[in-house]
């Protein structure tokens, strides 16, 4: 493995780059700590696999060669002790995409899609856009902050007559949690118990923090492999989700056939050749650099919540296992979620995600996006805090 240290302390200027996380702040004295966009360099393999090409000079259509899917196979055999059977693989533009082609393949308008709360937002806009309803079942937000499942009440959303599929996060956004093979387990067998399908999102999911282990929901059972349609991709993991590169892998050829069918219909089938350069170079040669990443963000997210505990010791910080997200309750203020992320913003200058966003059991909480310099998470974590007091 490469044994290169990398620099994760370096400011990379974005404003007037057309980035949406800092180009879209209202003037530029704001910290942008909201999109799930990292604020650092690529990946020195990534960054070399664009150069030649970009020096080769044409940039017509590709065609996705084999290596595109020994990638995949490789990676997660190697990483994460899951075998991919190579013909199961379709490849897409990005994981959202991928997600509502999946919906619009397995399910009908008018049926339900069951969701943990709080969830990604644009599981919402997924569902609605394939003209189905969310149901939302509430995680359970334990005494010590942290997130499990609710087994009884997903229980009785999955038994709906209606109920056709269950758009799941592993590891999940918002709350961190890298959810243990025994609860994926349990979500797979009320899964099969209603015949309900599992579109599983794991686009984060080699974002963990140091004694945790991320496992593919597909892999915990035989059943599961055969239940679970997964979505994936390493953009969110390897700060290259412009680059437009995504994959699925559906184990039931029915489902796969459909899903092919659908990607085509919604023609987002083709991969740019700069996308597909870097989504090699992640698989093949970036795991020292998503390893050293890791242990990055858990010095952020140390940092933040020692900084907020003393300050602020009312906001109550989920713990984090998974993404570059932090999950805070603010319900402290007696604010909404919106009133705060407008108060943080304009007295903070700080922008942050408004937990009202990820559905109902959002309200009270923020979302602290820390893939940035350690010196910028400081900087905003001092800034909220003197926003708030």
């Amino acid at each position: 493995m490469n044994t290169e240290k990398f620099n994760f302390d370096e400011i990379v200027d974005r404003r007037g780059t057309h980035a949406v996380k800092w180009d879209h702040c209202p003037s530029d004295d704001v910290i942008p700590m909201w999109v799930a966009d990292m604020d650092f360099k690529a990946a020195p393999c990534i960054m070399e696999a664009l150069r030649k090409r970009v020096e080769h000079g044409v940039f017509g259509y590709v065609n996705v060669p084999e290596e595109f899917h020994t990638s995949i196979i490789n990676w997660f055999e190697r990483r994460h002790n899951w075998t991919i059977d190579r013909d199961m693989i379709e490849y897409t533009t990005g994981v959202v995409p991928a997600i509502s082609a999946v919906i619009k393949a397995i399910t009908k308008p008018g049926q339900k899609v069951a969701i943990l709360t709080p969830i990604y937002n644009c599981f919402f806009s997924s569902i609605k856009n394939n003209g189905c309803e969310p149901v939302e079942v509430p995680l359970t937000y334990n005494a010590d902050y942290s997130y499990s499942i609710d087994y009884d009440a997903l229980d009785v959303a999955l038994a709906s007559d209606d109920t056709h599929a269950l758009l799941f996060c592993n590891p999940h956004n918002p709350a961190g949690r890298v959810w243990t093979r025994e609860e994926l387990s349990k979500v797979n067998d009320l899964c099969l118990k209603h015949d309900v399908t599992v579109i599983s999102d794991e686009i984060h999911c080699e974002m963990v923090m140091p004694g945790m282990s991320y496992t593919p929901f597909a892999s915990v059972t035989e059943e599961a492999r055969a239940n679970c349609i997964m979505c994936g991709s390493p953009s969110k993991s390897f700060n290259i989700a412009g680059l437009q590169a995504a994959f699925i892998v559906c184990n039931n050829a029915e489902n796969k056939a459909k899903i092919n069918r659908a990607i085509n219909i919604n023609e987002v089938c083709d991969i740019n050749p700069f996308g597909l350069e870097a989504f090699m170079a992640a698989y093949n040669h970036g795991e020292s650099w998503i390893l050293q990443f890791n242990d990055y963000i858990a010095g952020n997210f140390q940092l933040m919540s020692e900084m907020l505990n003393k300050e602020l010791p009312s906001f109550h910080i989920t713990p984090l296992e998974g993404t570059y997200l932090a999950w805070v309750n603010i319900s402290a203020t007696e604010m909404t979620s919106t009133q705060i992320t407008k108060k943080i913003l304009d007295d903070g200058k700080v922008l942050v995600n408004d937990g009202a966003i990820y559905g109902k059991a959002g309200e009270g909480f923020i979302r602290i996006n820390l893939a940035t310099a350690r010196s910028v998470v400081e900087e905003a974590t001092r800034r909220i805090i003197s926003a708030i007091k």
